[in-house]
């Protein structure tokens, strides 16, 4: 299978010429975009071409998605991301009741009749917030997914257990919607202090050797992509985690 990797984890390892040709080296065949890369498409895209990388998804803020369509669409269009993730929800932005989270996921839903009127798949990308519990008891993400059933979910493992969620459950009632997973570790005790608590995949506490399993079994998931929201090396970061789910 290929996997991905997601340049947000790089963003401080510049530049950007070298991040891709390590990933190149180590064995990656996809990249997954963010804000970040979209300055000038062109030339990334040209980037990607010379070390045989491709990026098939791609993640933009709900206020692109709504109010700049045909600017996501041209950025997509010449890096080649079929995907579309709306990846976050600004803390400030996000509603406190279900009624609040459904209608956040009907504006998700708009976004996808508008991406798929255009050729493109469209999904949301969790954090851990959507799996706290409101006052009635429910969690944001049903709200969401309910709201929007025709949509795909991104689904961030990590984010979901730092949620308080076990993920197997969510994988059993909405696998044909998982269109994508962030394989991400969870650090042990005591150790990825100065990486917020995140490890390279395969050395953490996530058991992704049977999760990797259990998504190919099923999930929907066409991408599977490598993310460390802050890791002191990338190389190492980048490598030690594609050894590890070669393996499983």
């Amino acid at each position: 299978m290929n996997w991905s990797f997601q340049l947000y984890s790089a963003r401080n390892f510049q530049p950007w010429e070298g991040v891709l040709a390590t990933l190149g080296k180590l064995g990656y065949t996809e990249v997954e975009g963010f804000g970040g890369v979209y300055e000038n498409p062109k030339a990334f895209r040209a980037e990607l071409d010379k070390n045989g990388l491709s990026m098939p998804t791609g993640h933009f803020s709900v206020d692109a998605l709504e109010k700049d369509f045909d600017g996501v669409r041209k950025t997509a269009e010449a890096l080649g991301i079929k995907l579309l993730i709306c990846p976050y929800l600004m803390a400030e932005d996000r509603p406190s009741d279900a009624a609040g989270w459904r209608g956040f996921g009907e504006r998700l839903a708009k976004v996808g009749e508008v991406a798929s009127k255009a050729g493109y798949g469209f999904a949301w990308h969790n954090h851990d917030f959507e799996f706290k519990a409101l006052a009635d008891g429910s969690v944001p993400q049903d709200h969401i997914l309910s709201s929007a059933p025709d949509i795909g979910w991104e689904m961030d493992l990590a984010w979901v257990v730092r949620g308080g969620a076990d993920p197997l459950p969510w994988i059993e009632k909405h696998g044909k919607r998982i269109v994508a997973v962030h394989v991400k570790d969870i650090a042990r005790p005591g150790e990825g202090l100065d990486e917020d608590g995140w490890s390279d995949v395969g050395h953490g506490t996530i058991d992704w050797a049977n999760l990797i399993k259990v998504l190919r079994a099923k999930s929907a998931a066409k991408y599977f992509v490598m993310e460390q929201d802050n890791p002191n090396d990338i190389e190492r970061f980048a490598r030690r985690s594609i050894a590890s789910v070669k393996a499983y």
